[in-house]
C-alpha cells in the first residue's frame, strides 16, 4: 500500500463495498447470535454499513454527511453484545472476506481494524 492509496482503494472501491455488505449481511441473518438483533427488514441496516465501510476504509463520508458523527458505540449501546455476539460477528466478516477473494494482507489488516471495533462495542 503507497502512502496515496487508502484501504477503500485497495479493496477495490465501492464495488467492492457493496459485495461485502450484500455477501455479510445473510450469514448475519443466519447466525443464531445475530440474527435476533437485526430487523425483519434488513436493507437499512445494509444501506448504512455500505455508507460506514466506506467511510471507515478511506473512501468518501458518506455516513457522516447523512447521518452526523458516526459515534458508533454509542448506537450500538441498545444491542446486547458480549464477546460471543463480537466473535460470531467477525467469523461471518472474516467468512465474507474470503469468501469474496481479499488479498491476505488487506483482509488481515481490515480484520484487525474491524476486531478493534467490534470488542469495544461489548457492553455486556
Amino acid at each position: 500500500m503507497n502512502s496515496s492509496q487508502t484501504m477503500y482503494d485497495l479493496i477495490g472501491g465501492d464495488t467492492q463495498v457493496r459485495a461485502i455488505v450484500e455477501t455479510f449481511y445473510p450469514k448475519v441473518q443466519q447466525h443464531p447470535l445475530l440474527a435476533p438483533l437485526f430487523p425483519p427488514d434488513i436493507k437499512p441496516v445494509m444501506e448504512k454499513q455500505h455508507q460506514f465501510l466506506t467511510q471507515l476504509l478511506g473512501g468518501p463520508a458518506l455516513y457522516s454527511e447523512r447521518h452526523g458523527h458516526p459515534m458508533m458505540r454509542a448506537r450500538h449501546l441498545a444491542f446486547p453484545i458480549d464477546q460471543s455476539r463480537a466473535d460470531a460477528w467477525l467469523a461471518c466478516m472474516h467468512e465474507t472476506l474470503t469468501e469474496l477473494g481479499l488479498n491476505d494482507d488487506i483482509r488481515r489488516m481490515l480484520m484487525e481494524r474491524l476486531a478493534g471495533m467490534a470488542y469495544h462495542f461489548m457492553n455486556r
